[in-house]
């Protein structure tokens, strides 16, 4: 038996709309409130609803593609944070009817500055880059002139848009947990330089300590990673440890403790240690990792409504927006009742 295809006439009879308000609704004209709009795609996407993206893209003068660009080194790893970002963004755009295509960027692409093809060739209606590229680069990437939505990322320039978790705040938060839990030598796991988003929960592990009035030992802030971005397997220890670590992601304090067992610390009736992301890293530690949930998913939600008011209004701007997350506590912390 043949599949009868779903028209726009059988999308209006199951919401209760004119056929002429779902062809708006689907065509992103005007005339249909937002909700209506959202309400009209999801049931067409439900009931298996397919149409001409060639046609529509030659009546609106678009491509419906979006690229998503990122650096290589940033999803080497199967189970990389980008590559689940990747994923919410790409079942986002179908909701709107729209393709996210993957542009993965060498290191020596990002240096020479060379731009993804579907970039260079306009063969895209706006581009989402995922996490941090050099400012060359960046530059390079807007002076292409087409919708840009960071996510994870920032630069100094003030004229973009950027979607990120709220770094600062969710470090401090899980430094005042330690804290609160007794511990006043606390060391800090991850690469200050390597990226705008470790060199924002520095600062919220830092601030977390001025405000206790604790100093920090500059042999407890150890570096996660060589220059080229890659997660070292083992880190350089100081010969005398902090109580505690609290580290820049989740990747980084699962290696943290398998090494601190291979020592023959316990964690965490030794030394506890909290992690950042709430990332797969967390739940497969033995103990699992009290973490900062960064709210990946509404982080995607963000970029993908900017990119798209972006495109369908080239002077929306909206600036930064921050996605607050939330401490998950799990087993690896323990209250410090020493000296």
């Amino acid at each position: 038996m043949i599949k009868k295809n779903v028209t726009m006439s059988d999308i209006a009879n199951e919401i209760g709309v004119s056929t002429v308000t779902v062809s708006k609704a689907l065509g992103d004209k005007e005339g249909v409130s937002e909700d209506l709009r959202e309400k009209i795609k999801q049931k067409a996407n439900q009931m298996g609803y397919r149409f001409s993206s060639s046609s529509r893209s030659v009546k609106d003068n678009l491509t419906y593609s979006i690229s998503v660009v990122v650096a290589k080194h940033f999803i080497n790893d199967a189970s990389a944070f980008y590559w689940v970002v990747y994923r919410y963004i790409v079942e986002l755009l179908q909701k709107q009817s729209y393709y996210g295509i993957l542009e993965v960027v060498s290191d020596s692409d990002e240096q020479l500055c060379e731009m993804p093809n579907s970039i260079t060739d306009k063969k895209t209606d706006g581009v989402i880059v995922l996490g941090q590229f050099n400012q060359n680069y960046v530059n390079t990437l807007l002076s292409a002139n087409i919708p840009t939505v960071f996510l994870d990322f920032y630069s100094g320039k003030n004229d973009i848009e950027a979607v990120l978790a709220d770094n600062f705040f969710g470090a401090y938060t899980i430094t005042n947990y330690l804290i609160n839990n007794g511990h006043r030598k606390i060391g800090f796991i991850g690469s200050i330089n390597a990226t705008s988003s470790i060199q924002d929960r520095y600062l919220g592990y830092y601030k977390s300590h001025i405000e206790n009035r604790i100093r920090i030992n500059p042999s407890w802030v150890i570096d996660d990673r060589n220059d080229d971005g890659l997660a070292f397997q083992e880190f350089n220890l100081p010969k005398e440890l902090p109580t505690a670590f609290m580290c820049n992601c989740d990747e980084a304090a699962y290696i943290l403790i398998n090494q601190l067992k291979a020592m023959g610390y316990r964690v965490p009736e030794d030394i506890s240690v909290v992690g950042y992301d709430n990332h797969i890293y967390s739940t497969i530690s033995n103990p699992r990792i009290t973490t900062i949930d960064v709210n990946s998913y509404r982080m995607s939600q963000e970029t993908v409504e900017i990119i798209i008011k972006k495109i369908r209004d080239s002077n929306y701007k909206c600036g930064r927006v921050l996605v607050t997350g939330k401490l998950i506590e799990r087993d690896s912390v323990k209250r410090y009742n020493g000296a």
